[in-house]
């Protein structure tokens, strides 16, 4: 994993990146407390033997605390039926703090391993000596060490046993993990944890955040994201709705909602008018003329100047194998402008207590904002913390803990009052950080016999990591910086000889909106260029598609694959390919205008891919050139499968995100604004257009990786290719309108 990571003296902790991914460098060491005994700080089992751990990772939706709290309680041999989910708030100890890039899993696999790993040591030779045998006469099981006939249950063991062993993190490291074929928990059936409390009314949202004595508040936006000032305010509507407070033009040393103003009420019906009844002018930034079409044609000037950008992947002999070569191929893809909509509109509660500034709200990266709120607040990081709340929703967009500011400036502004600050869907899709449009430029040599000899790929795009987390940042190989989540899928796994790919930033788009992280991030237009293209060169070369991949698919060189998280590389993606091709019944007769397409992908990154392959089955209506999803097929290799109904929960969800992304959705900027401001304009998939999605995990034991996103960036491609095998019509635009599917037929 290629990673920039956050500056420990600013941050307060330090992250360690190793093959195995983020692990935290804390001490770990065994503790018994008068409540109970803490073998390492991630969880805790009390004199009753309840486990309870603890999770960093925000849970939107993905059931992520039944998947890890499975890890620990697997390795630690517990009684399920005793484990509890602790979903905790931001502090020091626990390090990086964000659910995001389908990590989750991924980096607290072998953390929490460990830890269960480091309980049930200790635990066994505390029981031993309660039993009076030996540890290696004892067997742990189900929440109790047994011996000879006799046990003692962990409860005993913590409220009688002496539990004074210590582990150091090397030590922790080098402890023995049970075998696959001893799991109890990981990759069986079993119902997530947090359901009951999300169907009965239970489960807290940031939305459901309620203190005594808090007043609301509405922000009024500005016409730009950046350099807009309030020159004037004028409350004399405003002060005629019953309950309106005041408005406050808020001031933001961190830049993070400049030109804000933010309108009180003692209740948000009442900021909601207040707001459309207030009268502010102010001196728009340089963007508000900025349209779709103005950032896509600096897209491609960008492109054009090849002294612009980061080279992610610089092969010697690219130029020379061009020159050579019998016959070359280059085409060009868009993604039109994506927007999150998340259910859950952003939200925040701040105030003061007790020294303390709180935030009561849902966050993905917690670890990010925090710099932002202490900025914006003038006081230091330490004496903030953000309280966890269930996300109504996340996709990307509560990475970008933005929100929090605005409502802790409006809580500052009051004295540190207490204030409840909820955006409207409208507001909400303003100050979106959405996924930005990308033009993207590829080409591709061939030599004798249509053999691939050298391939280039340009993508530019609005860098959300540059905006917000440039840390994050890494440097290609002609040493400027790159945003990884802008360009990763780009540097697949194929085999094409000399290879470049290039990253750049558009500039406009990063001075127009925030750009921001949406399910899959880069993959999400970047496999749409090289799946599409991978059709279109096979065309070029006369070798059927799936023949074509496979050809490159051969594991040779960098595409081998390395442990622990890519054993067998591009072997192991030749493999979910060749089964999805299988399973929809690839090459057989379909019926006339119908057509079967694929494309297949390793997730996000190198260092940790998911390899993904969807088969798409589309109908298209020539005249009208309206394309019907008739069924997606998946096969997924994520190496052990965690949570098996959590993870084809995530597979299906990414597919028909995938497929929303591919035929539905897609805004345009207009005026410096997002064109489409609610669900009426912006029609993501609607039940009706749901086809039959099929799932299949390939069985492994090798390292878990992720699977909340890879899913989502092969279908879009997917469908492309299907369309061309249905109708001969090629789109190089998401998403597929059926104007575009219409006139690419004439064409």
């Amino acid at each position: 994993m290629n990673a920039i990571l956050p500056d420990a003296s600013r941050r307060g902790f330090l992250v360690t990146v190793s093959a195995t991914g983020a692990l935290f460098a804390l001490g770990q060491r065994a503790a018994q407390a008068a409540d109970g005994f803490a073998p390492t700080i991630w969880y805790g089992i009390d004199h009753d033997g309840v486990v309870t751990v603890h999770i960093i990772r925000a849970e939107m939706g993905q059931h992520v605390g039944t998947a890890i709290a499975r890890i620990v309680a697997d390795e630690l041999e517990a009684d399920w039926s005793k484990v509890r989910i602790d979903h905790v708030d931001s502090a020091p100890k626990w390090g990086l703090m964000v659910t995001g890039g389908s990590w989750s899993v991924w980096q607290s696999y072998p953390l929490y391993s460990q830890a269960g790993a480091a309980g049930r040591i200790a635990l066994i030779g505390a029981g031993a000596q309660l039993l009076g045998v030996k540890p290696a006469d004892c067997v742990a099981r189900n929440g109790a060490v047994t011996a000879d006939g006799k046990s003692v249950s962990y409860g005993e063991i913590v409220a009688k046993g002496d539990l004074s062993r210590t582990f150091t993190a090397d030590e922790l490291a080098k402890l023995p993990l049970k075998p696959a074929s001893e799991r109890r928990l990981i990759g069986k059936p079993g119902q997530a944890r947090d359901i009951p409390a999300k169907t009965n009314g239970q489960a807290r949202y940031g939305l459901d955040a309620r203190v005594p004595g808090m007043v609301y508040a509405r922000p009024k936006l500005p016409p730009t994201r950046y350099g807009s000032t309030v020159v004037s305010i004028d409350e004399t509507e405003a002060k005629k709705v019953p309950g309106y407070i005041r408005a406050i033009a808020l001031d933001d040393p961190s830049g993070t909602v400049p030109g804000w103003v933010m309108v009180y009420a003692d209740s948000f019906v009442a900021a909601d008018r207040a707001v459309e009844a207030l009268k502010v002018a102010w001196k728009a930034g340089d963007t508000d003329k900025v349209s779709e079409a103005d950032l896509q044609a600096r897209a491609r000037a960008l492109i054009a100047d090849k002294a612009t950008g980061s080279q992610v992947v610089e092969n010697p002999g690219v130029d020379a194998a061009f020159a050579a070569a019998a016959s070359t191929l280059e085409q060009s893809y868009t993604t039109a402008t994506a927007l999150h909509f998340q259910m859950e509109p952003v939200n925040a509660l701040a105030f003061e207590k007790d020294g303390m500034f709180e935030i009561h709200t849902g966050n993905q990266w917690q670890s990010l904002v925090l710099p932002w709120l202490a900025k914006a607040l003038g006081r230091k990081e330490e004496t903030i913390v953000l309280r966890t709340y269930m996300l109504g929703g996340g996709f990307g967009r509560r990475l970008n803990g933005d929100y929090a500011v605005g409502a802790a400036l409006a809580s500052k502004a009051l004295g540190g009052k207490p204030v409840k600050m909820v955006l409207t869907r409208a507001d909400d899709t303003r100050f979106d950080s959405p996924r930005s449009p990308s033009v993207q430029t590829l080409r591709m040599a061939f030599g004798e016999g249509g053999r691939v000899t050298a391939m280039e790929h340009h993508a530019c795009a609005g860098w959300p990591t540059e905006a917000m987390a440039p840390f994050f940042m890494p440097k290609g190989a002609n040493g400027r910086p790159y945003d990884p989540f802008a360009i990763s899928g780009a540097d697949h796994w194929y085999n094409v000889g000399a290879q470049r790919v290039r990253a750049i930033s558009n500039d406009l788009a990063g001075r127009t909106m925030r750009p921001g992280w949406l399910r899959s991030v880069g993959p999400g237009w970047t496999n749409w260029a090289v799946e599409s293209f991978m059709d279109e060169a096979a065309l070029k070369a006369g070798v059927d598609p799936l023949a074509f991949r496979l050809r490159m698919l051969d594991a040779t060189g960098r595409n081998a694959g390395s442990a622990p998280n890519a054993v067998g590389g591009a072997r192991r993606q030749a493999a979910v390919l060749r089964r999805v091709a299988e399973k929809a019944g690839w090459g057989k007769l379909l019926p006339k205008n119908t057509g079967l397409g694929l494309a297949t992908t390793f997730g996000q990154e190198r260092g940790m891919p998911t390899w993904v392959a969807c088969a798409a089955r589309v109908a298209v209506d020539p005249p009208s050139g309206a394309v019907k999803v008739e069924k997606l097929t998946l096969v997924a290799d994520a190496g052990t499968i965690v949570d098996p109904d959590g993870a084809l929960a995530q597979m299906e969800g990414a597919a028909l995100w995938g497929l929303s992304l591919a035929l539905f959705e897609g805004s345009a900027f207009e005026n410096g604004q997002p064109r489409d401001t609610n669900l009426d304009g912006y029609t993501p998939l609607r039940m009706a257009d749901v086809p039959d999605v099929e799932v299949e995990f390939i069985a492994s034991t090798e390292a878990p990786v992720g699977l909340g996103e890879p899913a989502t960036t092969v279908v879009g491609p997917a469908i492309g290719n299907a369309i061309f095998r249905a109708a001969g019509a090629r789109v190089r635009d998401l998403p597929i309108r059926p104007e575009a599917v219409k006139a690419a037929i004439k064409t």
